[in-house]
């Protein structure tokens, strides 16, 4: 490897430590903002908890990637440096490099990968910030085994290694599969108060080790309620596609803030339950959207905190007698002032009618919501169809549920955007052949779904796929490139459930792409090679950068 060569990877290596600290920090100011009744401790000890596990990981990655060969190179050294700098920015205690390196290498034994990475498994909100952190983890290990050039035979298997250690601490957390309908046994429900009571002894076990100190202090400035509102209404409008649900929580939004200026005119205000029903495939933003609910009465003053408690049958039903109302009314004290979200809650009353500990489930809910109706708002999830049986067959949840918001299934086109906003946050880089590549992949799948079609978790899924693929790839490739890291190309993209004859109708048939003019709506009908270049709207003059849009299929190559 040439001087400029490495001077670009350690370049890249700089920025990704810098992408891991802002991980873990987006991710604890998540949890601060939105879910801070989860936190053990004042929320201000979050946030420099999170930074200290963020420089743990960092160092097993490092160490564990260069003890691999039994030998510290001149290229790892300089690496190690850059490592050091960014958890000791003040300096290393003492000065004493060479004794900071050889208590590191020493102690990084001791530090366990599922304590680094445990808030992700173990707080829901971040589930969905997985794969970027597996993304972060695997880009910084193989910077570390190119760095003194080609990776050989023994990084390889430690690479692999380290890709198995997070799989396992972290399989299952945010990135199931399609959901049955069937009810299957669950783990018991996470306590999240308990977990991050362990985090907070094992990072304080960590401090001590490493003499490492944060420096991270919470901004604590109080947002008025109107930037709050602004921002969770903000929020919203950047979610992808969801254009009626969008336009559904403005509208009720927008009769909130009517009936608070009547009231505040002296004028009678019409009653309205703000209890919601979701009712949409995985996968297609729900969970999301509830968040951003809370936050917007949260905001509006109608709940205090506004915070989302999640939730489903195994956290609220009991496998023996008499132990189901007490779990149930814990999960809710947890929501009280927010929302309580019961994800996949057809589940509560099993088909058959024949669910005692359901039942009780229910009617124990159904009290506390007529009680606690000023402080508690539950939102229920669900597939469509299971949902309205739900609501049919218990007067009590129909009655008190008349919103129902319907989630669509994303379009191939927004899944292909889903799948470009994963790509701008881990720094990847997709050609105009991978975005056709997927637009088709996806509007197959599309077109032959069913009821567990996995939408956004498709997307997730391919998207990590694509990266190990793009790993394999890489590997043993010398120089290192800031381009080979960070493009995904078009053989990256694969997916098991779509037959090789389906493939070759890509090869053999000529494909053009439909946008939308964002000034006059025109759709205008573009070859795939235009994506992501300025064009001109054909109706209305209108330039514009096209940078996803729908497939369109023209005569096939073969043909006469």
């Amino acid at each position: 490897m040439t001087d400029a060569d490495f001077d670009v990877l350690l370049d890249q290596f700089r920025a990704s430590l810098q992408d891991c600290r802002e991980l873990y920090l987006s991710c604890a100011r998540l949890c601060i903002e939105q879910h801070a009744s989860s936190l053990p401790n004042a929320p201000q000890d979050f946030l420099p908890l999170m930074d200290d596990l963020h420089k743990g990981l960092l160092i097993k990655t490092y160490v564990s990637v260069v003890e691999a060969d039994q030998r510290w190179s001149k290229q790892e050294k300089r690496l190690g440096r850059v490592l050091f700098d960014h958890i000791w920015p003040g300096g290393v205690p003492g000065g004493k490099l060479r004794e900071a390196a050889q208590h590191v290498f020493r102690e990084a034994q001791t530090l366990k990968w599922h304590a680094l990475v445990r808030p992700f498994h173990q707080m829901p909100p971040l589930r969905e910030r997985i794969s970027d952190l597996q993304t972060l983890v695997f880009r910084i290990a193989n910077l570390v085994a190119k760095a003194d050039g080609a990776i050989n035979h023994v990084e390889e298997r430690r690479l692999n290694a380290i890709q198995q250690e997070l799989d396992l601490h972290l399989s299952g957390a945010g990135r199931r599969g399609p959901t049955a309908r069937k009810v299957e046994p669950r783990l018991p429900p996470i306590d999240t108060g308990q977990a991050a009571q362990v985090m907070q002894a094992e990072t304080e076990q960590l401090r001590q080790q490493y003499d490492i100190k944060s420096e991270i202090a919470l901004d604590v400035d109080e947002k008025s309620s109107e930037e709050r509102l602004a921002e969770a209404l903000a929020r919203l409008e950047t979610l992808i596609g969801l254009e009626q649900v969008k336009h559904e929580i403005r509208t009720l939004t927008n009769f909130l803030n009517l009936q608070q200026q009547r009231v505040a005119a002296g004028l009678p205000q019409t009653d309205l339950s703000l209890h919601l029903v979701f009712g949409g495939n995985p996968g297609t933003g729900k969970t999301t959207v509830a968040r951003i609910v809370g936050q917007i009465y949260g905001a509006m003053g109608i709940l205090n905190k506004g915070h989302l408690v999640e939730t489903d049958r195994s956290g609220l039903v009991a496998e023996y007698a008499g132990q189901t109302g007490p779990r149930t009314n814990k999960k809710i004290d947890e929501a009280l002032d927010g929302v309580l979200f019961i994800d996949e809650a057809y589940s509560l009353v099993a088909e058959t009618g024949d669910d005692p500990y359901g039942r009780e489930a229910v009617q124990a809910l159904l009290k506390r919501m007529e009680d606690d109706r000023a402080r508690l708002v539950v939102i229920l999830a669900g597939y469509p169809n299971e949902m309205e049986t739900l609501l049919r067959t218990n007067p009590g949840l129909s009655s008190r549920f008349n919103t129902k918001l319907t989630f669509e299934d994303y379009s191939p086109e927004n899944l292909g955007r889903i799948f470009g906003e994963l790509c701008v946050q881990n720094h990847y880089q997709l050609p105009t052949a991978t975005k056709v590549r997927l637009l088709f992949a996806f509007a197959w799948l599309y077109e032959h779904r069913d009821d567990h079609f996995g939408n956004g978790r498709l997307v997730r899924n391919t998207f990590e796929n694509a990266v190990r693929r793009l790993a394999n790839r890489v590997a043993g490739v010398a120089p290192l490139t800031k381009e080979l890291l960070t493009t995904l190309q078009a053989d990256d993209i694969q997916f098991d459930d779509l037959p090789n004859d389906a493939w070759q109708q890509l090869e053999d048939r000529d494909v053009k792409i439909s946008v939308t003019c964002p000034g006059c709506r025109a759709v205008n009908s573009i070859s795939p090679d235009y994506l992501d270049r300025r064009l001109r709207c054909q109706r209305c003059d209108h330039r514009f950068v096209p940078g996803w849009g729908g497939l369109l299929w023209e005569e096939d190559k073969r043909s006469p």
